[in-house]
């Protein structure tokens, strides 16, 4: 199953340090680790950020072949506050380096030539209108290719016309509780919630096959063939939230790829995002054998 991810790269910068991000990479990362090929659509500036983050990708061991260097844009930043329970908020500077994604027609051409699976993206990077462009000519070259779209939103940088967009295109749709409160607020105003009756009157407006929504601690919610199932996550000490639902949605997609029954592919997302929550950065260290020895202790 080989991957193509297109958006953002930017550090995360905490108080005292700044360490590699950006929902496409990390999950790019997590994706790979899991052994599918990918490769990464992005730009960083022409600074020593974007140096830094070259390098960084290289011994995570990213091709950075479809890195683009823009000389006039600087790379991407998302200041980090974590509350008492870890949970984090971003502040991203823009424009950045990855507003700036251009596609040519070999560069179209090369990523045409892997054949890609999937297609993953967010919103953040599909709020300029040049990205979202580029995102629809890759579509319409590769037809075959199929969607995940990790929404993601961030204060300030969406709007529900260009959410319904992207939701139009996925054929996976994942995104977090309150995010889904917040788009049947916006609407379906007066009416009120239940996460069954978002996800069905998501899925049957713009088509999409499955729907995951992530709870948090509480684990997450899968709504497929009319239904919405919900499977428990696991109690681990949080180190930051950061990273944690990237990892999860490779692990999900590794799993749908591979045809594992619904309380498999939830039970091992569920605990790759509980692993890397419990561990400082983005991007930790893990492996699969530690990603199963936590699911076997939950099941003891």
């Amino acid at each position: 199953m080989h991957i193509l991810a297109i958006g953002e790269i930017l550090w995360d910068v905490f108080q005292g340090a700044e360490i590699l991000g950006g929902a496409p990479l990390n999950f790019s990362v997590a994706i790979q680790r899991l052994g599918n090929p990918v490769a990464l659509l992005s730009a960083v500036g022409q600074d020593s950020r974007g140096t830094r983050a070259l390098d960084s990708m290289a011994a995570l061991g990213l091709s950075t072949e479809f890195v683009q260097t823009p000389p006039n844009r600087a790379t991407g930043t998302a200041v980090v506050t974590t509350d008492a329970q870890g949970n984090a908020s971003y502040f991203i500077q823009r424009p950045a380096a990855f507003d700036q994604v251009e596609l040519s027609e070999a560069r179209l051409a090369a990523l045409t030539a892997l054949h890609p699976s999937w297609l993953y993206f967010g919103t953040l990077a599909q709020t300029d209108p040049s990205n979202e462009a580029t995102l629809q000519r890759i579509l319409e070259r590769i037809p075959t290719v199929r969607c995940f779209y990790d929404m993601n939103l961030r204060d300030g940088h969406w709007n529900v016309p260009l959410v319904q967009r992207l939701s139009s295109l996925a054929a996976i749709l994942k995104l977090n509780d309150h995010e889904a409160e917040i788009l049947f607020a916006l609407t379906h105003p007066g009416e009120p919630f239940s996460l069954e009756g978002f996800c069905r009157s998501w899925s049957q407006t713009y088509g999409i096959e499955t729907i995951c929504v992530t709870l948090g601690g509480a684990g997450c919610a899968i709504f497929r063939n009319d239904t919405l199932l919900r499977f428990e996550g696991f109690t681990v000490q949080v180190a930051d939230t950061v990273g944690a639902g990237d990892a999860f949605a490779a692990a999900f997609l590794h799993g749908y790829g591979l045809a594992w029954p619904a309380p498999e592919i939830a039970t091992f997302a569920n605990a790759l995002g509980a692993l890397v929550a419990s561990r400082p950065g983005a991007t930790p260290s893990w492996t699969v054998d530690e990603c199963r020895a936590l699911i076997a202790a939950q099941r003891r």
